[in-house]
């Protein structure tokens, strides 16, 4: 039970509502902003933009003055320091005794009575201070339809840690939703990333690694993306654009001129442009003094229509020659260059890199926040179902994740662009945005300032809580994470009791989805593991009731997670919430409904279903068993089935792939020390394209190393008077990487080799006696050093380490 004391000075102007000792609440339901005669046109944004979102929430529409008419009225002050100084004394002035405020970006906001009545001050130290003040003010209040509040006792001075601050918005069709968008969906995207800190944003030219075309595009490429620059230069931010050079061959004339002709083009069409990011790969492939030739020849054209735009580049994909290369041309101080971009495919790890470039260059972080396997960051040990059915591109909400890689690798820098495929990564930007402001700003405090402003006051906690909670269902193995259905009961607790609007949502709509799907999963996995197991059983029965018998009551087991499926409630409100997200932002969950690009593209609709036991691997092996004529034979294949990971007596087993089942791996520093896994083996997954769909399990997932990093086996405790065996299967990506294995740090067990052939299968190597003669082995897994490209590769996925006289 609360009270309510109201002041009246010639009519109702404000309360203060007292929800409990030290919980006052100031009321701000009738305030009038003011906005001084003289504002910048940033600053009349500013508070237009307080205004539309406070009516958007509240349906209370705030009248804007630029000077005071009725002293009885409750004032928010939106100016900055140098228009306030001009007219402050109209009001009052509380910041008269305190130091000057100068620091590029920042702002005050004061809540104060003078003459007793509020005023609530947001005073920025430029024009840009002032938009960050109002998204500020706006994350704290707490509105409801009719009513708008603020703790009465809130202030705060900002000041953002790092000068950049922004994320990539790709309008093209390899994204999962912004292919869709319309101008004013835009706006109100770039407002939401702008008030929530960021003060840049990089854009896509018309060609790039892409598609010409998306059947989602209600503007052409050029048309957006001068729109979009446009929208950015009245928020006041940056302006970059991402531009690879895609060219085969840079040396030839008459490329350099055509090129040059269309890169021209483009800048001469955008209203803004401060910066351009040319990868040197993923993609790119031009070698570094060819590149910076050619860059130099650019800068010149960037600069006919944007005096001030610079020039940066990041060596993404170069091997070691490549960066040799790349380092000693920086070494040569060129003009043209502004700074060094550290991306995705950088095989130098970023302290590596900050201490090889020379100071005079600023680093700019490029972090990939949008992937979950097969990236720069992937999700630590990650689940084989979730990274078959909901795939790379995901709704992956990683607050934890990314809190770790801001406050380990931003330090080098000076800021990030994140690298973004799509809303669905939406929450992480949010997280990368408040952190580049303050890294130690607490990560449920900025959930619930997300939940406040996006979904609803009276959410905030449940719906931060909820965020947390899907990043914990991807901890650790899924079959016995129970927490996953915890997550979502809590879920569609919120789902029941939100109003209409939280309902219409579509960030409320994704978290939901991706409760829904996690939890339909879990319950298939429970489901056809137990089925597999039930077959199992019956196949160890096989020599008494025979082989062909045992098959067929096995095969009809397995078929019953077709035929008999589980989870159907949950699989059809996860169909409902896509075609929701589609009609409300254009996301593309599914190929064939929704025209998404490809299935690793967000698609995961179309792989809800895919068989997460080892059923389809098992039907190829009975149907292989069938065709053999003697029941004996049929017998030891399908013993040798049963006791696949049974090393035998005194052998030893990992499936690398699997975290629980990798008793010998030497696992480096983890992601909390290592988050970017220079220092640390990580599991990850085969792309599981027709040809892999008859895989074992085992063989979907590995273990990796990035670049020249290896994988380590360390075995303990053998016998030293016996004789063992390596069996190994290279399973994932290994088709284009040749792996060589050494024992002991020295003795070569096989050299580099590359898998042949669409299926994996098992190999053996005799290990020497002298090795294991101390009771100790250890194994060591690594790639042709040197290499460039995407640094995966070092890919191993199961070992048996077989004692040969057992």
């Amino acid at each position: 039970m609360f009270k309510v004391w109201t002041y009246f000075w010639v009519s109702l102007c404000y309360s203060v509502v007292s929800l409990s000792a030290g919980a006052e609440r100031i009321v701000l339901t009738q305030a009038v902003v003011f906005s001084p005669d003289g504002a910048t046109p940033l600053e009349r944004k500013s508070a237009r933009i307080l205004v539309e979102e406070v009516e958007r929430r509240t349906g209370i529409r705030w009248h804007i003055a630029s000077r005071p008419t009725d002293e009885n009225a409750c004032w928010i002050v939106v100016a900055t320091a140098r228009s306030w100084n001009q007219v402050g004394r109209q009001i009052s002035n509380p910041f008269a005794d305190e130091p000057d405020f100068t620091a590029p970006e920042g702002y005050r906001i004061r809540l104060a009575r003078p003459g007793g009545r509020p005023v609530v001050y947001i005073i920025g130290n430029d024009d840009r201070g002032v938009l960050y003040g109002v998204g500020h003010l706006l994350r704290k209040v707490e509105m409801f339809q009719g009513q708008i509040t603020l703790d009465s006792g809130f202030q705060v001075e900002c000041t953002p840690r790092y000068p950049l601050r922004g994320h990539q918005l790709g309008y093209r069709p390899k994204t999962n939703s912004y292919d869709g968008w319309t101008v004013p969906m835009w706006e109100q995207y770039i407002r939401e990333l702008a008030l929530a800190g960021a003060n840049a944003i990089e854009l896509i030219p018309p060609r790039s690694d892409d598609d010409a075309d998306s059947p989602h595009f209600p503007l052409p490429p050029m048309a957006m993306m001068m729109e979009m620059s446009r929208i950015a230069d009245e928020f006041g931010m940056d302006v970059w654009t991402w531009y690879p050079a895609l060219e085969a061959d840079y040396t030839d004339p008459r490329t350099v001129e055509a090129a040059l002709r269309e890169w021209g083009e483009v800048f001469r069409h955008l209203p803004r442009l401060d910066d351009v990011l040319v990868p040197g790969g993923d993609p790119g492939h031009t070698p570094p003094p060819v590149l910076f030739a050619f860059l130099e020849k650019v800068t010149a054209v960037l600069r006919e229509y944007h005096p001030r735009a610079r020039i940066w580049i990041s060596p993404q994909g170069f091997s070691r020659e490549w960066m040799d290369e790349f380092y000693g041309l920086l070494r040569n101080d060129p003009a043209w260059l502004h700074g060094v971009v550290y991306g995705p495919q950088c095989r130098d790890e970023l302290p590596v890199l900050r201490k090889a470039v020379p100071a005079r260059y600023p680093i700019r972080f490029y972090p990939d926040i949008t992937h979950s396997r097969h990236c720069q960051f992937p999700v630590p040990d990650w689940d084989l179902a979730y990274a078959m059915a909901e795939g790379r591109e995901v709704i992956n909400p990683r607050p934890r994740d990314e809190a770790v890689i801001i406050r380990r690798l931003m330090p080098y820098t000076i800021g990030a662009i994140t690298y973004s495929e799509g809303c669905n990564d939406d929450v992480n930007k949010f997280i990368w945005s408040r952190l580049s402001w303050n890294p130690e700003e607490d990560i449920m405090e900025i959930l619930r300032d997300y939940g406040r402003f996006f979904i609803s006051a009276s959410l905030a906690d449940a719906f931060a809580q909820g965020l947390l909670a899907l990043e914990t269902n991807w901890r650790g193995p899924l079959l016995p994470n129970s927490g996953v259905e915890i997550t979502l009961q809590q879920f569609q607790a919120m789902e029941k009791s939100a109003p209409p609007a939280v309902l219409l949502n579509w960030r409320f709509l994704m978290a939901l989805y991706r409760a829904y799907y996690d939890a339909y999963l879990r319950c298939r996995l429970i489901y056809e593991t137990s089925l597999e197991e039930q077959a199992m059983e019956i196949l160890r029965q096989a020599g008494r009731i025979g082989s062909l018998p045992a098959l067929e009551q096995a095969e009809a087991l397995l078929d019953r997670a077709v035929l008999e499926p589980v989870a159907r409630d949950y699989r059809a409100r996860v169909f409902e919430l896509a075609e929701a997200l589609f009609q409300s932002i254009h996301m593309q969950l599914s190929v064939d409904k929704y025209q998404a690009i490809e299935t690793e593209r967000g698609a995961n609709l179309d792989t809800i279903d895919v068989p997460l036991n080892n059923a389809p691997w098992l039907k190829l092996q009975f149907a292989e068993i069938r065709n053999r004529n003697a029941e004996p034979e049929r017998l030891a294949r399908i013993e040798e089935i049963l006791n696949w990971t049974n090393p035998g007596p005194g052998g030893y087993y990992d499936d690398l792939g699997n975290p629980s089942r990798q008793p010998h791996l030497v696992r480096g520093m983890g992601f909390d020390q290592d988050p970017a896994l220079f220092h640390t083996p990580f599991v990850s997954f085969a792309y599981r394209s027709e040809k892999e769909i008859t895989w074992r399990l085992s063989w979907l997932r590995h273990i990796d190393a990035f670049f020249d990093g290896s994988v380590i086996l360390r075995y303990t405790g053998l016998d030293s008077n016996a004789q063992y065996r390596l069996r190994v299967v290279y399973a994932g990506e290994s088709r284009t990487h040749p792996i060589r294995l050494t024992a002991d740090g020295e003795r070569e067990i096989h050299p580099y080799w590359q898998r042949e052939g669409a299926t994996p299968r098992p190999l053996e190597f005799d290990i020497p006696r002298d090795l294991t003669a101390d009771g100790v082995l250890e194994l060591q897994w690594q790639k042709i050093p040197g290499a460039g490209g995407n640094g995966r590769g070092c890919v191993i996925s199961e070992v048996w380490l077989i004692k040969k006289d057992s």
